[in-house]
């Protein structure tokens, strides 16, 4: 499973005034924490700051990969500051948030891929909007998958978000997420699948129990891929044990490291 720790992110309320300052240390600490928790990409995402999302990302950048040698997550629909982020970045290689199939944004955002050589989650909507239903989603799927493909981007750096919807305003949306998920990883082999898991449960009580249930879920539906929190030790541990029951954790060795670490919560 491809953990991309969530937590660097202005949206947070702890988090904006850190980057508002541009306090070295509480960015620094946040990144090593989510790599001691198994994180596998540090997301950097400064997207409510409009006006100064190109500079505060290329701040980001650099503040992050002088804590960790974890590939990270440039976050932001805006090329701007997307490209800002890049030109920065010097280690492994990058993963960009994200295309869509909107004409504009792919046109504007798949450059950047190509010639930073990053992969890229492309999430599945296009120019009508979201889809309601798994069979218009997985079409956009097709058409990102296949004209990515054509630019010269493998498959294997290609993640689709399905693009998981509130159940409190449809509880129909889970299940779309989860069979766009499934569909996805069967047409497609190679691709990686990935979401925000706390979308699903936005509106309700008790959000957590409803993340870490959608998230057995979508791993037994296929996902390999997952924007949360890994500080979170109770989620961590159902990525853990939900991938060694479906045989995604060869002699459970994933499993037993985590436990002799004493990373599970039971």
């Amino acid at each position: 499973m491809i953990i991309i720790g969530e937590k660097i992110n202005t949206s947070i309320k702890a988090v904006r005034p850190a980057v508002e300052k541009m306090d070295t240390e509480a960015i620094q600490q946040l990144a090593k924490k989510q790599a001691e928790a198994g994180a596998h990409y540090i997301d950097v995402n400064c997207g409510t700051f409009t006006s100064k999302e190109p500079e505060l990302m290329e701040w980001l950048v650099k503040t992050v990969q002088d804590a960790t040698d974890l590939p990270l997550c440039i976050d932001s629909p805006n090329p701007e500051a997307l490209e800002a982020g890049l030109k920065s970045y010097s280690g492994k290689k990058p993963l960009i948030n994200s295309v869509t199939a909107e004409k504009q944004r792919f046109e504007s955002i798949i450059p950047l891929v190509t010639e930073y050589n990053t992969s890229i989650i492309g999430l599945c909507m296009d120019d009508s909007g979201m889809p309601e239903d798994a069979d218009q989603r997985v079409k956009i799927a097709d058409w990102l998958i296949n004209n990515m493909t054509k630019r010269g981007i493998d498959i294997s750096d290609i993640f689709i978000d399905p693009m998981v919807r509130p159940v409190s305003t449809g509880t129909h949306y889970g299940l779309v997420a989860l069979e766009t998920i499934r569909r996805v990883m069967e047409e497609f082999p190679g691709v990686h699948t990935t979401c925000g898991l706390s979308n699903v449960s936005f509106g309700l009580p008790a959000r957590k129990l409803i993340n870490q249930t959608f998230l057995i879920t979508a791993i037994a539906a296929g996902l390999d891929s997952a924007i949360l929190d890994p500080l979170d030790r109770k989620i961590m541990s159902f990525v853990y044990s939900a991938e060694l029951l479906i045989n995604k954790d060869e002699f459970c060795m994933n499993y037993l490291a985590a436990y002799r670490e004493g990373r599970l919560e039971a």
